[in-house]
């Protein structure tokens, strides 16, 4: 396998040592043998419409040693992506959304749709992932001492993530049918550096979060991040490793900030979306608030809280609480067996169809209650809080990427220190709160929503603004930057 990482003793002005270098050559050929990488492995692509998001978003999934039409390489634009949790496939689905806007054909090309060494060297960090971030919401001396600073700290260093970076080659088989000058948007970094190793030439690197790490970096690709303390980090590269004065950092033609990065559908939509919540709070209706379990699961002793101290209200018809479990199922049984009436009230959307045209019914008409939804499809179980945002006032969330999206939320403790940063860039913005650490702040956050107007009208002319400005039009700026190497 070829790399596209440098041979030499610097990376965009960092020092890299002897040490690295090697540890970068050792790691890669440790994967290889222990995923069983072959060197001939052969993955001729071709595509089929996506079954849950075909028809919403022209999406195409990218399929190898299966039934497939030829893809349109001449209208293509390719989201590189891992299920890892909902963020990247969140990121990837705005991409797409975009992309359809704009005129190409998005085709989805996910690490783990391939039967190969580098998804099964996914799958297993994976499980030490999900098993961490659900540790992280049970103890917080394990959240304090381990995996916040995994999460915050020790992915920053650019030479420490240097091995990872060699290492990614083995992502590279799977790309290697694509035409070079094919548009490659990568949502996490081993996306964008597989598609470099496998000698792709329009790769744009789409950052996700708003805490720059070494880690996020995939030299050779274009860069993107959603806002200007990122855009400064990187272009300096402060705090990503040792101090050099000058000449140090990402350079400008390769780092461009594009904005929050948001689905179509939703930014065309503010102005009416934000303007139904105000007339709903001026006219007394039930508040609508949508809560939204993370790809990990993390967060549900929380959640039990929350639900529990409004179930009162949803029995009165005075609240309608949209629960998007994805595809938790054992959540849905944690929350009907622990909060007291849960299994009584509960109406359940499982069925797709059925879930649409209940967004669309509830969207023109009174909603209350308690509505819970469950998908065992990836794509319809991130999507559904897509299609419910439009119909919700309030978005309850950890400050994952919901963090960056322009409906009013409430942000929950942090799963991992890097989501510090995306609660505080939505409190700054002003669509948002600040992150409500402890159950005490939490619950008196929600009583407030709940009760008064101000904050929900603060939040929605904040939303307005913010489109004016064209904050939330980073997915458009990131295709048209992988289509044509320019920002708009």
């Amino acid at each position: 396998m070829t790399t596209v990482i440098p041979s030499g003793n610097e990376l965009y002005g960092m020092p890299i040592s002897d040490a690295a270098r090697a540890k970068a050559a050792h790691t890669l050929k440790k994967y290889q043998k222990k995923y069983k990488a072959l060197p001939d492995a052969a993955y001729p692509l071709a595509a089929r419409q996506n079954p849950a998001l075909g028809a919403l978003l022209g999406l195409m999934d990218v399929v190898s040693g299966g039934d497939g039409e030829a893809i349109h390489y001449d209208k293509a634009v390719f989201i590189g992506t891992i299920r890892m949790g909902y963020g990247h496939y969140r990121i990837g689905m705005a991409l797409a959304s975009a992309a359809r806007a704009l005129g190409y054909i998005p085709y989805w090309h996910d690490l783990l749709g391939f039967d190969s060494a580098g998804a099964r060297m996914i799958r297993d960090l994976d499980k030490w992932y999900s098993l961490g971030s659900r540790i992280s919401q049970k103890s917080k001396l394990f959240n304090r001492f381990f995996w916040d600073p995994l999460m915050g700290q020790w992915y920053k260093r650019l030479e420490k993530n240097y091995p990872i970076m060699g290492a990614s080659a083995i992502f590279a088989d799977t790309h290697r049918d694509i035409p070079p000058e094919t548009p490659f948007l990568g949502t996490h970094p081993w996306n964008a550096q597989g598609a470099l190793h496998a000698g792709l030439k329009r790769v744009v690197n789409v950052v996700p979060d708003n805490c720059p790490l070494g880690f996020h970096i995939a030299p050779g690709a274009l860069h993107t991040v959603q806002s200007p303390s990122a855009y400064f980090i990187f272009r300096t590269l402060r705090e990503l490793g040792a101090p050099v004065p000058e000449k140090q950092g990402i350079p400008e033609d390769q780092l461009f900030l594009a904005g929050h990065y948001v689905d179509h559908q939703l930014v065309e939509n503010i102005d009416a979306d934000c303007d139904a919540r105000s007339a709903r709070a001026r006219a007394g209706a039930p508040r609508r608030l949508l809560v939204s379990i993370g790809g990990a699961g993390a967060q549900q002793e929380l959640l039990l809280t929350l639900i529990g101290r409004l179930m009162p209200r949803l029995r009165a018809g005075e609240t309608a609480l949209f629960l998007n479990c994805g595809d938790h199922r054992n959540a849905l049984k944690r929350f009907t067996s622990r909060i007291p009436g849960f299994g009584e009230i509960a109406h359940h959307h499982i069925d797709w169809e059925e879930s649409q045209a209940f967004i669309r019914e509830a969207d023109a008409s009174g909603v209350s209650g308690l509505h819970v939804f469950l998908h065992e499809n990836p794509f319809m179980a991130v999507y559904t809080t897509n299609l419910l945002m439009r119909i919700a006032d309030l978005l309850i969330t950890k400050p994952s990427e919901l963090a960056f999206y322009p409906i009013p939320k409430l942000l929950l403790e942090r799963v991992g220190g890097h989501e510090a940063w995306g609660a505080i860039r939505a409190a700054e913005m002003g669509d948002g709160t600040p992150e409500c650490r402890g159950t005490a702040l939490t619950l008196q956050s929600l009583d407030l929503l709940l009760q008064e107007n101000d904050l929900l009208n603060l939040y929605c002319a904040q939303i307005k603004k913010l489109r004016d400005l064209g904050l939330y039009n980073g997915a458009y700026r990131a295709v048209t930057l992988a289509a044509t190497g320019k920002m708009e």
